[in-house]
């Protein structure tokens, strides 16, 4: 029987995006898990609009911090990448994707969103952005746009924040298998293990 892999993860968290493009496909693929991803708020308190990165990590060189984030993305294997200098709020997007789990698309949709943030240079809190993101997995953009700011879908978000941090999560990525709990983007390997500890099987 195929073990659930609880995964939680944010579209502007670098990690989650190093994570969501190298380890997390080959786990799927290697080992018999089933994902059941939650979207998680990396920074929930993010202003409608945006922080600049110069305010979260004051004095902080930005050029270098992203230089040490492409190395350690290259460590990977991912490469090709612009991290942006503004932190965006995610609350829509996370609805949307919401949305894009009813219309069996949410992995599509997830894909499309990291892309769109950390290749593509668009911005997750735009409208013509998200209608274009959700357009580009064959989601009704008008139906998207009503889900991004319906409370019924927003309210899916914070549930899935509460429950995330009831089971005690604090960081993400995280990596739920059974009793295996992972933080972080970590490598495969590490990954693999706690997978098969948790009673996974190879495909």
């Amino acid at each position: 029987m195929s073990l659930a892999l609880q995964l939680y993860t944010d579209f502007v968290c670098p990690f989650c995006f190093i994570a969501e493009a190298s380890t997390v496909p080959l786990l799927l693929r290697e080992l018999d898990l089933t994902l059941d991803w939650h979207g998680f708020e990396l920074h929930p308190s993010t202003q409608p609009g945006g922080m600049p990165l110069s305010r979260l990590f004051p004095g902080v060189d930005l050029g270098l911090l992203h230089e040490r984030t492409r190395r350690f993305a290259a460590r990977f294997g991912v490469t090709g990448f612009d991290p942006p200098n503004t932190l965006r709020n995610t609350r829509r997007a996370l609805a949307i994707a919401e949305l894009a789990r009813e219309r069996g698309k949410l992995d599509a949709f997830r894909a499309a969103a990291f892309d769109a943030h950390w290749r593509r240079g668009m911005n997750l809190e735009d409208d013509a952005d998200l209608r274009a993101l959700a357009s580009s997995v064959g989601m009704d953009p008008d139906e998207a746009m009503a889900a991004a700011d319906a409370p019924a879908f927003l309210a899916r978000v914070d549930a899935r924040q509460a429950e995330a941090r009831a089971a005690g999560v604090t960081g993400i990525p995280t990596f739920i298998i059974g009793d295996q709990t992972v933080v972080g983007c970590q490598p495969y390997e590490l990954l693999a293990e706690a997978a098969r500890l948790a009673g996974a099987r190879p495909r």
